[in-house]
């Protein structure tokens, strides 16, 4: 059994870390339509993608909704004991987690992780840590960029582009 789980950071890896608000104080975040696609056809391939993430907003458990994404957790502090957690209930081990993430509270859960990935502008101190450092910035199809290494790593191109086809 190889990768089964991806896990993601948001603020700064499915999106470009800014967070604007309204005159009236509504949060707006962008989030990229490529990293979606990828994030849509992991879950087709049978496999398991989680967001765990420090801040809370409507708007990411908006985009987790729509991508299918049954593990989502907000307001996270101990992102790893989180994981750890999951894992359990899964029945998975480290040895089956990919996780991607940009700063210094991914870095345990980023550590941990068989395979940790970052984006092009994610902190120095976790880039200094990630199996791989993405061409991609968070939130310009970093995601995208992540899985089809993946796919690649796991030989699931045929059945990958099978879904498309």
């Amino acid at each position: 059994m190889g990768i089964e789980l991806i896990v993601l950071d948001v603020d700064g890896t499915l999106t470009d870390g800014k967070i604007t608000y309204t005159q009236n104080g509504d949060e707006i975040k962008s989030f990229s339509v490529k990293d979606g696609l990828a994030i849509a056809s992991w879950i087709k391939l049978g496999k398991q993608v989680a967001i765990i993430t420090g801040r809370t907003s409507k708007i990411v458990e908006r985009r987790a909704n729509e991508l299918g994404i049954q593990h989502f957790y907000q307001g996270i502090h101990n992102k790893q004991e989180v994981l750890e957690n999951l894992l359990s209930e899964l029945n998975l081990t480290m040895e089956n987690v990919a996780s991607a993430g940009d700063d210094l509270n991914d870095y345990t859960m980023l550590n941990a992780s068989k395979l940790s990935y970052v984006p092009a502008d994610a902190s120095p101190h976790v880039k200094a840590i990630a199996d791989e450092v993405l061409s991609a910035k968070g939130g310009d199809a970093a995601i995208r960029e992540m899985i089809e290494k993946l796919i690649v790593l796991e030989n699931l191109e045929e059945e990958y582009l099978a879904l498309w086809q």
